[in-house]
């Protein structure tokens, strides 16, 4: 069976690659972590952001804004002090300014799921690439993405972390066409 090519062995990556990358998630509060997850990211490997996810979970009350907004310097601390996530600072903050941003959007389309799947006309992308090598680190419409985002608030939300992360969240179908779970024209 073909995967991607960025795909490695261990069971962790293949179920997340075969089960969740490029699938459509519509659900704000799971778009909102995938959104802080890439972030995380940021200078560092998916895989290494995979691994510390569910730790990412337990210490940011599973994404739930609400909550995250009510954060102090007591948990931040605690946070900077946490061995399961990665410990910096800007990145910690930035989960709390991205939760107030948002509630905002939220606020203002009445979900984050309307606003953010507005930038691809409400429905995946299905690309048709042959190889990895194909596949880019941005596109017009991540540029537009990250632009708007920070516009509004959101920190580490560049262009190719937004491309990352619509790839991730379904917005755009970026497996290879030999890939197992390429969807060939099912979003077309």
């Amino acid at each position: 069976m073909k995967r991607c090519g960025w795909v490695n062995q261990d069971p962790l990556y293949i179920d997340y690659h075969d089960h969740e990358w490029g699938v459509p998630v519509y659900e704000d509060r799971l778009l909102f972590e995938y959104l802080n997850l890439e972030g995380a990211q940021a200078g560092l490997s998916w895989y290494t952001i995979l691994k510390k996810r569910e730790n990412y979970r337990q210490a940011f009350d599973h994404f739930d804004a609400n909550k995250i907004i009510k954060y102090d310097g007591k948990k931040i601390e605690e946070l900077l002090h946490n061995e399961g996530i990665v410990r910096n600072k800007l990145k910690i903050n930035a989960v709390i300014t991205n939760a107030k941003a948002y509630l905002k959007v939220v606020e203002e389309f009445g979900s984050f799921s309307r606003y953010i799947w507005s930038f691809v006309g409400g429905k995946p992308i299905q690309n048709h690439f042959q190889d990895i090598s194909e596949v880019p680190a941005t596109t017009e419409i991540s540029d537009k993405m990250s632009k708007d985002l920070k516009k509004r608030g959101f920190k580490f939300v560049g262009s190719t972390i937004c491309y990352a992360f619509m790839q991730a969240v379904g917005m755009v179908n970026d497996h290879i066409e030999s890939c197992i779970c390429n969807t060939k024209g099912q979003a077309d």
